[in-house]
């Protein structure tokens, strides 16, 4: 593995967390708007986030469900694209040299790029993780080794489906932490089933050294805390964007940044709160 500091960085995370589990939101570049992604990435971070992942837009999202949907869009609407995604990861780190920043997204934006060329400019940027949806891992080999000599980790989901082959498969190249899809179908979608997610975590787990987030149908803190006993980190997406298009829906002319921040930061912190007394109970 890898001993660049950006990889470095995750692990630094996951281990100044525990015995807490991590948290970990995930935002879509350029939404609300491409302004104030840096300054919500911070607010996030102070309000208590561990990790953040950084969701490249797409047009064609087919693991995301409609909120996410949405934010992809409107920020494709504002022209964002992978260039301008990497720009805002440097910009987070010129305040913020520790928050590790894992990128999520589709291999198309990656290939347009090429991708020694998106390994060197994730680095010099300050990324620290890349999760590619429709990249398996069979076909991920050469791109996470080119990952994992820029300090890169290379993360992979794992679903209910996954078979201990695939499993071990991932174990093998994965690097920094495994996302665990606990439900079958689009991000933000059903309701956890809590006994089923252990139970798969401890498959999981036979051949997985990494930390396992758990990540799909986490909308709120008493849904995370049940998790907090088995998983290593929460991960929660629909449910955040999903606050903010809620308060910039009421938001007067000029304000909407301000008020997303706010919006988020204040659910986030109720997130933060509810991992932490699950350590104390």
């Amino acid at each position: 593995m890898s001993n660049l500091k950006s990889t470095n960085r995750i692990a630094a995370a996951f281990a100044a967390a525990a015995p807490r589990t991590a948290l970990i939101p995930y935002i879509a570049a350029g939404d609300p708007s491409v302004r104030v992604t840096p300054l919500l990435m911070q607010a996030l971070a102070d309000a208590g986030a561990d990790i953040i992942e950084l969701g490249v837009p797409f047009s064609d999202p087919m693991a995301d469900g409609p909120v996410i949907q949405r934010a992809a869009q409107r920020a494709i609407e504002r022209g964002v694209s992978l260039t301008h995604v990497l720009q805002m990861v440097a910009q987070f780190r010129r305040g913020n040299d520790h928050t590790p920043v894992v990128l999520m997204g589709y291999a198309n934006p990656i290939e347009r790029m090429g991708q020694a060329a998106f390994a060197k400019n994730a680095s010099a940027a300050g990324v620290d993780g890349v999760l590619v949806v429709d990249y398996p891992p069979e076909e991920m080999v050469e791109f996470a080794a080119l990952l994992d000599k820029a300090g890169i980790a290379p993360i992979f989901l794992l679903a209910p489906t996954s078979v201990d082959e695939r499993i071990r498969l991932v174990a093998r190249v994965a690097r920094g932490y495994v996302y665990y899809v606990s439900l079958r179908g689009v991000t933000g979608a059903g309701n956890l089933d809590v006994a089923s997610v252990k139970e798969k975590l401890d498959q999981i787990r036979r051949h997985v050294s990494l930390p396992v987030g758990v990540g799909f149908g986490i909308r709120d803190a008493q849904t995370a805390q049940s998790l907090a006993g088995f998983s290593d980190a929460v991960v929660i997406g629909s449910k955040l964007i999903e606050t903010m298009e809620g308060a910039v829906a009421g938001a007067a002319e000029g304000e909407a940044d301000a008020v997303a921040i706010k919006a988020a930061s204040t659910w986030l912190r109720g997130i933060r709160q509810a991992l932490e007394e699950a350590v104390r109970r």
